[in-house]
């Protein structure tokens, strides 16, 4: 399905969304989602100089920078209880599973790094083994994605990685700014029920709307970027360099803080954590939260030995994972160019030049 829209009419479109209710999703029945649920749109939002996903927040505005966090805490949320426990002397522990609620999140503006991200995070949490609420999540999230028409900041390399600034990969939907107007796409059945629910705001694409799509996708991949120097050769480099000096050199300046991997759109670590709430009786929660392989403790064992103890060690770690552990698994790099571990390291911390300056230490 392919539609034009014009930019004064994605209000519209939006209002019909959330006065209809859903009736095709990923792994739920029709009848079940028409009558129970309407869609929550949420769409990026510029609040103290910051790009972040808001959800009714008034009329959309898709004429924005990439948003400093991704989406994909509408699947896996930084903090989520798995399940509240409670114990009464004298009585059984009572446990509680806390599932996630079936809100449809519609969320509008993901660039094509993001929708990338979730295709990999999709790897992980879905077909890699079957997470219940990662995937309770997912089902109930559609992507309306944007194309990056030129590059988002001085730091995007989605080229680099296997990606494209007009990827489709990951999304419901795929936009192309065209000027005044948006030439809409759908990719997945939710992305046509998408469509289909504000059908009336949309146009026919005319040959000229189609010439026009087509040479702004050409000219967006036309566009310079960073280049990572050779990815197909990265993985064996990496493994290569394992034991390399050069990896306490790249870290020296690394603070720990951790943001590299908060903000990256497909870093999944995590951690889980009993939290009491009340002492007598004993309750609490249960709670997954993400974790960060930058931070020290991350991988201390309990006997107080920490086989990555060093700055160096961590930065591996993460760069490793990103081209050659997650290569090894899946066939294909964890990064996705997006840029936000460089532009947000507060001490100049550059992936890109990392990967490039180990493979060539390597030889």
């Amino acid at each position: 399905m392919e539609k034009i829209l014009g930019k004064t009419k994605i209000d519209d479109w939006v209002a019909a969304l959330s006065d209809h209710p859903q009736e095709v999703g990923r792994g739920c029945k029709a009848a079940e989602a028409a009558t129970t649920t309407h869609w929550q749109v949420s769409a990026p939002v510029l609040e103290d100089g910051i790009w972040s996903y808001q959800s009714g927040s008034g009329s959309v505005q898709l004429e924005h920078s990439n948003t400093t966090q991704p989406p994909k805490g509408f699947s896996f949320p930084q903090r989520e209880v798995f399940f509240s426990f409670e114990q009464i002397k004298g009585e059984p522990p009572k446990l509680t599973q806390k599932l996630p609620q079936a809100t449809r999140h519609a969320v509008f503006g993901v660039r094509p790094c993001d929708g990338c991200g979730a295709v990999r995070m999709d790897k992980v949490f879905s077909d890699h083994v079957a997470d219940t609420y990662y995937t309770a999540r997912r089902s109930n999230v559609a992507y309306v994605g944007l194309a990056c028409n030129q590059p988002q900041g001085i730091n995007c390399f989605c080229l680099s990685v296997g990606g494209s600034p007009v990827s489709s990969d990951g999304m419901d939907v795929l936009m192309t700014d065209l000027g005044d107007r948006y030439f809409v796409a759908a990719v997945t059945d939710t992305g046509k029920a998408l469509m289909a629910a504000g059908n009336s705001v949309f146009s026919e694409p005319t040959a000229a709307d189609r010439k026009q799509l087509q040479q702004t996708h050409a000219e967006a991949i036309a566009q310079p970027q960073r280049a990572i120097n050779n990815l197909d050769a990265a993985p064996a480099k990496l493994k290569a360099s394992f034991d390399s000096p050069l990896w306490e050199e790249l870290a020296r300046a690394c603070i720990g803080c951790g943001v590299c991997t908060f903000l990256c759109p497909t870093c999944h670590c995590f951690d889980i954590n009993d939290e009491n709430t009340s002492a007598t009786p004993i309750k609490g929660n249960r709670v997954r939260t993400w974790d960060n392989c930058q931070f020290p403790d991350f991988t201390m064992h309990t006997s107080g030995h920490n086989p990555r103890e060093s700055l160096g060690s961590r930065l591996r770690q993460r760069v490793s994972h990103k081209f050659q552990y997650f290569h090894e698994n899946f066939g294909m790099p964890q990064c996705t160019g997006c840029g936000r571990c460089i532009t947000e390291c507060s001490v100049g911390i550059d992936i890109v030049n990392v990967v490039n300056k180990v493979a060539e230490h390597a030889g």
